[in-house]
């Protein structure tokens, strides 16, 4: 009885496991879904987000650089051995010296170079902070991109496979009309090898959504067995969706695209290097402290003090101030600031040449998009002018007016504006996503 209790018990665990495994395979990927995983588990990402790490600790070393340096040291020495203590007279002596010291020493000026330092570690942190903001744009739009494609792929796949369905009814039309003695044998061959033709493309059709599923896969770093992605239905364009002018498109990715932020942080990081290097011929002005004490004790005099009173009555302060005045530094100040305001100017020169790239991007983004729209209007104009024209064919073929020949090559007219009209959507879909995109508009909608 025990025996049968536990065997239950185990096939009930058994069809639990199961159900969950079926689950998991079942689950489908929104578009949200594969963006939120990508941009938190992208290796560019990841390391990005390590980037600004550094950056804080290299601002608390910037900060601690304000702050005095203090150290202490301690030490014993022992010597054994003869030791000349007047000419020509030694004696085996055993001395012993120890020594205690504490020193700071605090930078009063250094021609601002902390504090240049200190806002360079900050700049730092935020155009890292904003260049990793720029790659998770990136990565967002290939996601979005991937998975359209994906989508893109799927519609492909149906149409392919619906034609399929399609000529098998057409062969077994064509099989009774030939039984009947209205059309001749060679009208069968002719099918077959359009439904194989047919398979072919269903064929090339899977493979390719196959392989979208494997790039959008791959993007994301999950395992591509088991991975499929949630159908959602993707509307025919419209007018509507089109923007009628570019100019405030362009206007807001030049004031807004984080490309075009970073690159006016380098800027500001430059006019500092060129302070920093300035600082150069300014003079170093540092103070110090230091306090210490020594014992000092040998085996030839029995009557030193002890240890203690040693290290009491030998105690000292000491307080340094240091002025470094640059006279001549070999060229070498004159030549980094020199170099500095180069690399000042090329900052500048790559402000203007990121937004005259970014212009040209968004200008092309935006005729392309007009482009597609016009391609998807033209595409469903000669879709329905295929499906008409087919339909006329296939009347005229059921009555012997037309050849299988000729059915064939109206019905592959028809396939490829089907194929045409699907590409041209998906293609002004994903252009208009990237409009949306120089828009700060949200692309995963």
């Amino acid at each position: 009885m025990k025996t049968k209790t536990n065997m239950k018990q185990i096939t009930y665990l058994f069809l639990l496991l199961i159900g969950f495994s079926a689950t998991a395979q079942e689950k489908k990927w929104t578009l949200q879904e594969c963006v939120t995983h990508a941009l938190e588990n992208n290796i560019s990402v990841l390391q990005g987000q390590n980037t600004l790490l550094s950056n804080e600790q290299d601002i608390i070393a910037s900060k601690g650089q304000f702050l005095p340096t203090v150290s202490g040291s301690a030490g014993h020495s022992l010597s054994l051995g003869n030791t000349e203590i007047f000419p020509g007279q030694f004696v085996d002596r055993t001395s012993n010296s120890t020594s205690f010291s504490v020193s700071a020493n605090q930078t009063v000026f250094n021609g601002f170079r902390l504090t240049n330092l200190y806002k360079q570690s900050q700049l730092s942190l935020e155009t890292n902070r904003l260049e990793l903001n720029r790659i998770k744009d990136d990565i967002s739009l290939n996601v979005v991109n991937a998975y359209l494609n994906v989508l893109f792929n799927i519609e492909n796949l149906e149409i392919a496979e619906a034609q399929y369905g399609f000529t098998e009814k057409q062969l077994k039309q064509v099989q009774d009309l030939v039984d009947a003695g209205v059309q001749p044998q060679a009208n069968i061959y002719d099918a077959q090898a359009t439904l194989s033709r047919d398979l072919q493309s269903v064929t090339v059709a899977q493979n390719n959504y196959d392989i979208s599923l494997l790039t959008l896969s791959q993007l994301l770093q999950v395992p591509y067995k088991g991975f499929d992605v949630q159908v959602i239905e993707v509307n025919d364009p419209s007018a509507e969706l089109m923007y009628d002018d570019a100019t405030p498109i362009v206007a807001y990715a030049l004031a807004n695209r984080y490309e075009v932020k970073v690159a006016e942080k380098n800027i500001e990081n430059a006019e500092l290097s060129t302070d920093i290097s300035k600082s150069g011929f300014l003079p170093f002005i540092s103070v110090g402290y230091g306090f210490g004490s020594n014992v000092f004790y040998t085996n030839l005099i029995q009557t030193e003090n002890t240890f203690f009173n040693q290290l009491n009555d030998q105690k000292a302060h000491s307080f340094r101030l240091n002025i470094s005045i640059p006279i001549f530094s070999q060229f070498q100040n004159k030549t980094n600031v020199a170099k500095a305001k180069i690399q000042e100017e090329n900052a500048k020169l790559s402000l203007v040449q990121t937004k005259l790239s970014l212009e040209a991007n968004v200008q092309r983004a935006f005729t392309d998009a007009k482009a597609a729209f016009r391609s998807y209007e033209a595409a469903k104009v000669s879709l329905e002018a295929q499906n008409i024209a087919f339909q006329n064919a296939q009347e005229r073929y059921n009555i012997g007016a037309m050849n299988a020949f000729d059915i064939e090559q109206t019905r592959l007219r028809l396939v490829n504006a089907e194929a045409s009209l699907v590409n041209a959507k998906y293609d002004f879909i994903f252009k208009t996503k990237v409009l949306d995109f120089y828009l700060g508009k949200p692309i995963t909608e």
